[in-house]
């Protein structure tokens, strides 16, 4: 898997990464706002009003990052306590934002039935199993609170164009119910009357969809499951499509969100009129911050390994996505021989391939092969689309602290949105 716009992408924001670099050191995450903005009107442009849409907090959960996200109407959808509080941390009231997640704690449960009695409900909360509904059920009635909003999450079963361990959507994945599951789920959290109301389906199918049949496969189910249970429970108004837009590299081909809803008002035609959900939702997280984001770090070593090696002082910790699922990201050089370079490469001698290694002990903290100029000790280099995944993915391990998060506004100032973490924490 390729992904990245590499050295075409990397010029226009060269001297502002490295100016990230003197102020904050390597390694740092550096978001581009410009960039973050115009994949949110890429997303509005697709699904405009009345669509819901929000910001799955899991691809990148920095409340800095999410803050300037969601800046602009967009809620946030979350799958733990944790995320929760960063996106409440970012500003965003309860209302706008939903908890989903197979992992949900009792902690996370008696939360959300906590927030419904207090008057400051979730928009929705997303049940994953008949069990769950049970549970969430038992919460609600002990709190004597309000009804809790819910959506049932349906194993959309179908064959999603991505790797294999990105398709959530598949049948044997862990995710998600079955139709029976789901009648059960309902029966379980009290039914039309419990103290679950009932609002809908939650679906999604996998990440970096290469294309849109599956998609739509599993859209046209959640629309007959929705149509199915609209005719019997009243409040059954809701139907959440997910996310799953890819980010590919620049060569590569890859469906946007606009051709993901081209698809959707055949199949919203094809439901009987007095079936169909009349709320809608999205909830992509990688296709709004991936390509704004940027991972600068330092060489710290050159050499000859039967071919150019470069170690950096950056690697799994920051960004796992190569040694996890094989992922590939553009690296450019931001300076050569201690020169600033724009990040193509033209200005700086011949690229040549080195292979690009992280810092971290274990053999598997690889980056891959890249044409990369000259470098020496103390040169930076940056790598493409780490705006997703990666600070949300990242640890300590080996002893090393977070990277600070650097946000690029538009007219090229930067601020710190997080600071660098600490040697125990």
């Amino acid at each position: 898997m390729t992904d990245g716009p590499g050295r075409a992408g990397a010029a226009s924001i060269a001297p502002a990464l490295r100016l990230a670099a003197r102020r904050f050191g390597t390694p740092a995450y550096v978001t581009d706002l410009a960039t973050l903005a115009a994949s949110a009107r890429d997303l509005v442009d697709a699904f405009p009003d009345p669509w819901i849409r929000s910001y799955s907090v899991k691809a990148n959960d920095v409340p800095a990052v999410i803050a300037a996200v969601t800046r602009d109407g967009l809620g946030a959808n979350v799958v733990s306590r944790g995320e929760w509080a960063a996106a409440t941390r970012a500003g965003l009231a309860n209302d706008r934002i939903t908890l989903e997640g197979v992992g949900k704690t009792g902690a996370d449960l008696r939360a959300a039935a906590r927030a419904t009695r207090d008057g400051q409900p979730l928009r929705w909360v997303a049940i994953e199993s008949p069990e769950e509904a049970a549970a969430l059920a038992a919460v609600v009635r002990r709190d004597g609170g309000p009804r809790l909003d819910v959506l049932y999450r349906l194993n959309p079963d179908v064959a999603p164009e991505t790797q294999p361990g990105l398709a959530v959507g598949a049948g044997g994945s862990k995710f998600g119910m079955t139709e029976m599951e789901i009648a059960d789920a309902i029966d379980r959290g009290g039914g039309p009357d419990g103290p679950l109301r009932s609002r809908g389906i939650h679906l999604h199918v996998g990440s970096q969809l290469g294309a849109v049949d599956a998609w739509r496969d599993a859209v046209r189910r959640g629309l007959a499951v929705t149509a199915l249970w609209r005719g019997s429970i009243e409040t059954f108004d809701t139907l959440d499509v997910g996310g799953g837009f890819p980010v590919f590299g620049l060569d590569e081909p890859a469906p946007g969100p606009g051709r993901f809803a081209r698809e959707f008002p055949a199949l919203l035609d094809a439901t009987p009129t007095d079936r169909r959900p009349t709320r809608l939702a999205t909830e992509p997280g990688r296709y709004l911050v991936a390509r704004a984001g940027w991972l600068v770090a330092g060489v710290l070593h050159v050499r000859d390994r039967g071919g150019r090696q470069v170690i950096l002082d950056t690697g799994m910790t920051e960004l796992i996505r190569p040694a996890l699922y094989g992922a590939r990201h553009g690296i450019v050089a931001l300076t050569s021989l201690g020169r600033p370079v724009d990040g193509t490469g033209d200005d700086a001698a011949g690229l040549e391939p080195a292979a690009v290694e992280g810092p971290i002990c274990e053999s598997t903290d690889a980056l891959g092969i890249h044409d990369l100029p000259p470098l020496r000790r103390g040169d930076l280099v940056a790598i493409a689309d780490a705006g997703a995944y990666a600070a949300s993915q990242s640890s300590t391990y080996n002893g090393r602290p977070r990277p600070p998060q650097v946000l690029l506004a538009q007219d090229g100032s930067l601020t710190l949105g997080r600071r660098r973490g600490s040697l125990v924490g």
